[in-house]
This record gives C-alpha cells, sequence and structure tokens, in this order.
C-alpha cells in the first residue's frame, strides 16, 4: 500500500509517500501558501499513486474514513479544530499565524474529502486512547494532539530497531519540539500512556502554555486566538528558535530568557513523564528543532541520567518532520502494511469518543456537551466510549 501522510505545521505542509516501511517521496510548502491556495496541495497530490491519504487530523478523532464524514467543513472547524466559523474568519482578520494553520487545515480537509472519499482517513490524539488511563485524562483536552502522537510513533519504531529490541519493551519519553509547540508524551512497554500537549505544556515558542488559573479568572474574556500567543516570542519577538540560539550565544539578555524558558520547561515536562515510566533510559527528540545540536546540548545538560538521543525516521526521509512521517506511517499500518503490528501493539484502531468527553469542571460542561453533539452530528456511526 502506498499511504500518503499529511501533515499540517504551524510554519509548513509536510507530505510524505510511504510504502513498505520506506518513504518513497517528499514534499513541504509553507502554511500561509495552502490556507489561501489549497489547489496547491491538492494539485500536487493529484499527480501521485497513492492507494490512502491520512489528512490532517488537528485535535483528532477515533479512526474516521473520509466517506463517514457528514459535513467535511464542520466536521474540520468545528471538530478537528475545536473552533467556530466565526473565530476561523476573525484570527485570518487579524493577521494572527495560528489562524493561517486552521484555515489551511479546514480548507485541505474539506478539498480532500470532496475529492477522495473513502481514500481519506484521520487518526485520532493521544487522549482517545484506550491506553491512557482515565483518570489522567481528568478536566484534559491536549495531551498531545495528532502530530504529537505520530511523532511518538515514530520514536517507538525508531528506538525499536535502534536497540533490537520488542515494541513491549521500548520505554521512553518523546519530546516533540515544533515551530510553534512542543509536546512530550510518555511511552511504557511500547505503549503510549501519558501526555502533556503543546497548550498544556510549559511555557513554548508561540504558546504560554499551561496557565496560573489565577490569570485566567482575571483577564476572564479569552479568545480562540489566545492558544496561538502569550509564549516566548513576546519578549524577543523572533519566531525561529534557530535565531533566538544564535542571539543568545551573542549575549542578548532577552534571547538567553527564552532558550533558558523553553529548556527548562522542556526538562520539567521530561520528569514529569519519567513519573509515570520509571524504567525509562531513553529521551526522544523529534521535530523541527530537534536536529539543533546546541539546543539538544543544553537539554542533555539538564535531563540528566537518561539518555538523549535526536531520532532518525523512516528510511528515505531527508527534509520532512517525524509526525508527517508518523502519519503516513500509521495509515500504512491501518490498511494493513508494514506497521501493521505497531499500529495493533499501540492500540490506535481501538481509540474512541472526543477530546471533551474527560472535561468535569462544571465551567466547562457546556464545552463538553458541544462537542460531543458535533461528533454525533457531522459523523456517520461515531465510536463512542462506554
Amino acid at each position: 500500500m502506498k499511504v500518503l501522510g499529511v501533515d499540517p505545521g504551524t510554519k509548513s505542509f509536510d507530505l510524505v509517500l510511504v510504502e513498505d516501511g520506506r518513504v518513497l517521496w517528499e514534499y513541504s510548502v509553507d502554511t500561509a501558501t495552502v490556507a489561501f491556495r489549497p489547489d496547491v496541495l491538492i494539485d500536487v497530490i493529484s499527480r501521485l499513486d497513492i492507494d490512502y491519504i491520512v489528512a490532517p487530523s488537528g485535535y483528532g478523532v477515533p479512526i474516521t474514513f473520509g466517506d463517514e464524514v457528514i459535513d467535511p467543513r464542520r466536521f474540520a472547524v468545528e471538530l478537528l479544530l475545536l473552533s467556530s466559523f466565526s473565530d476561523l474568519a476573525k484570527s485570518l482578520e487579524l493577521g494572527i499565524v495560528g489562524g493561517y494553520v486552521y484555515h489551511s487545515l479546514a480548507n485541505t480537509v474539506s478539498a480532500l474529502v470532496d475529492r477522495y472519499r473513502s481514500k481519506v482517513i484521520f487518526i485520532p490524539a493521544v487522549i482517545h486512547l484506550p491506553t491512557v488511563p482515565w483518570y489522567r485524562k481528568i478536566n484534559k483536552v491536549d495531551m498531545g494532539t495528532v502530530d504529537k502522537l505520530a511523532a511518538a510513533f515514530i520514536a517507538i519504531d525508531y528506538v525499536s530497531r535502534h536497540e533490537n529490541v520488542d515494541y513491549g519493551d521500548v520505554n521512553i519519553v518523546n519530546v516533540e519540539i515544533g515551530y510553534g509547540y512542543v509536546g512530550v508524551i510518555a511511552v511504557r512497554g511500547g505503549k503510549i500512556v501519558d501526555g502533556i500537549g503543546g497548550s498544556y505544556a510549559s511555557v513554548g515558542l508561540l504558546s504560554a502554555g499551561a496557565l496560573d488559573l489565577e490569570i485566567t479568572c482575571n483577564v476572564g474574556d479569552w479568545h480562540r486566538w489566545d492558544v496561538w500567543s502569550g509564549g516566548m516570542y513576546e519578549l524577543v519577538e523572533e519566531k525561529d528558535l534557530n535565531e533566538v540560539i544564535k542571539r543568545a550565544e551573542q549575549g542578548e539578555s532577552s534571547a538567553v530568557e527564552y532558550v533558558e524558558a523553553v529548556v527548562e520547561g522542556i526538562a520539567k515536562d521530561v520528569a514529569r513523564e519519567l513519573m509515570v515510566t520509571p524504567k525509562t533510559t531513553i529521551v526522544t527528540l523529534t521535530g523541527r528543532y530537534a536536529k539543533n545540536e546546541k539546543l539538544v546540548d543544553m537539554i542533555r545538560a539538564k535531563v540528566r541520567d537518561v539518555e538523549v538521543v535526536t531520532v532518525s525516521g523512516i528510511k528515505g526521509a531527508i527534509e520532512v518532520k517525524e509526525a508527517a512521517q508518523g502519519y503516513a506511517a500509521i495509515g500504512e499500518g491501518l490498511v494493513g502494511g508494514h506497521y501493521r503490528e505497531l499500529v495493533e501493539h499501540t492500540e490506535i484502531s481501538r481509540a474512541c469518543g472526543t477530546v471533551a468527553d474527560y472535561i468535569i469542571h462544571p465551567r466547562a460542561l457546556r464545552m463538553r456537551e458541544r462537542i460531543q453533539q458535533t461528533y454525533r452530528e457531522v459523523v456517520v456511526k461515531p465510536k463512542l466510549c462506554g
């Protein structure tokens, strides 16, 4: 099976075509371009010989094929993005980076479903997995979006091959260091058992991360696009971490603070996940900035007593990030290909419910009901939990 994975990153959309455990083709295009010209992406895809497409899945859903989606646009905006049409329009009007990402994803999902139907697959995020205990999900939504799960999938495969061990012997914490967000995923016995998503982790590159409730209470009126601001960018007005690291080396104080906050935040979140994976001896790094040797060295200095390694992905991959590779690999495994055993081991096919199922805070129950209702209305035979 030739399976295409499409990862909608904050900076770029990465496409990778996988067959039998190797990359046949890869491609990257600027997210802002896709936002206003999704036809560019569709034109590229239409020239490929493919069997299935694992489409951008945002906050995730249980395994869903395109012909099960009743209303693709609403499915994308309200379920995959947890947003609304008005919020999307307003974020674009304000010129917010995240708005371009969301607009790109919504346009791409609609176009792919309309054109390819049953060849399109949507996949889950960390919170949907049955391998994550219920009690760890309480009042959580972002335990790791689909791209973070996909990157962890590649990390599990990498460690299994590199250490020559069965999936059941893989105990790692994977850190996905993306352009906008950092996610930290705990893997025990080759199964994902916990996760700290980008909007819940320590302060990130674009995201403010987990906020003190005193801040949220005193601000009062929040908007959907606030999830894309409040990060270390506010200090240095530079979105590329590679550039900020260079500025820090030159002694610029704000850049030094930026880098220290990001690195220490990663170390703290890794420490939290090591608590639930006590047998872990390896911390794996994936994502856009995992190849920055200076950053990796700084993380190693903070994360002691465990080995820190940068993941080498699927054979043949040169440019595209591990998340895109994971999208394709999961899809290839779902349809019985090379990664079938790892898909079965991680129990991805058993994912169920919505990201809002575990909300118990009284003020957020309406959000839970809204998302659950949307899922029932836009998907044929929704896979509900319990």
